[in-house]
């Protein structure tokens, strides 16, 4: 009878920590939620992961980042909150961190460069996509060597840790694309890449266009973007497995901010006038919430 019970209480104190870890707002604002749009609409503190380190996306400026995806988010979760303000804690989430910080909860939700893929599905609900990005190839200026990704053979490229995108350079598919000779160099993320090319250590950084893109306008003219975009990357929003509730809130709200032209004027304000960079004029088809 005492082993039933204390089992009992335990089952209650395991669910009740659970939807702590879930929807709890790290005592930023008092309460817990069951999902993160529940944290949302309920006045909540949402933690919010962005990159930190990537201009025109996700840039550290002051106490806050600032870029596409940061305006995004915010867009999104106001929208979620019908109109309403929400109490937002950021918090800098590198591609090599994104799916343990949305697993033990130290982020309720993720905008940062997210591309959508199988593997990730596994680990991650995602909602969106909110934008298709697509793989090119960032050079500098003076280099005449390399003019397509087809040139990168032989060619020293970046690895950025948990990032993906070399290996659309180095394997053949599924998982990769190109299958090129290319040797990788290691770095921490895309701005030491972008670092390592300013020097002799790359020959070229390969990754999203929009990220390219972001550190070419920063860079003032040193780089090239070769403008020859060969997959569709598809950035997600990044929430704990299982949230489909919340899922399903973040896909409304895009549809609603395509629809009455946020998404275009977000794009306009971070890209607009880039040479040759394409940027989605159209809703992207959502994934689904499985």
């Amino acid at each position: 009878m005492h082993m039933r019970r204390a089992g009992a209480v335990l089952s209650v104190a395991a669910l009740a920590a659970g939807l702590t870890a879930c929807g709890g707002d790290g005592g930023s604002g008092g309460g817990t939620f069951a999902t993160v749009a529940d944290k949302i609409t309920g006045g909540g503190t949402v933690v919010v992961g962005t990159k930190w380190d990537q201009p025109s996306l996700g840039l550290k400026m002051g106490n806050e980042p600032e870029g596409f995806d940061v305006d995004v988010a915010k867009a999104v979760l106001k929208e979620i909150a019908g109109g309403k303000d929400v109490k937002v804690e950021w918090k800098e989430s590198a591609s090599s961190n994104r799916e343990p910080f949305l697993a033990n909860g130290t982020v309720d939700i993720i905008f940062a460069t997210y591309s959508i893929t199988e593997e990730r599905k596994a680990k991650v609900t995602f909602g969106g996509p909110y934008v298709v990005a697509h793989q090119d190839v960032m050079v500098r200026k003076d280099d005449t060597s390399i003019n397509s990704p087809q040139d990168l053979k032989g060619k020293k490229i970046c690895k950025a840790s948990g990032s993906n995108s070399y290996k659309r350079i180095t394997d053949p598919p599924p998982d990769g694309e190109l299958d090129i000779d290319a040797t990788t160099v290691d770095a921490a993320n895309y701005s030491e890449c972008v670092q390592k090319l300013t020097g002799s250590n790359l020959d070229a950084v390969t990754t999203d266009d929009l990220i390219l893109a972001g550190f070419a306008k920063q860079a003032g003219g040193n780089f090239k973007v070769l403008g020859q975009g060969f997959t569709d990357e598809k950035y997600g929003i990044g929430l704990k497995k299982g949230d489909t509730k919340t899922c399903e809130a973040v896909n409304k709200a895009v549809q609603t901010l395509w629809s009455n032209g946020t998404m275009k004027t977000l794009l306009d304000k971070w890209f607009g006038g880039i040479q040759g960079l394409k940027v989605s004029d159209a809703a992207p088809p959502a994934e689904g919430c499985a």
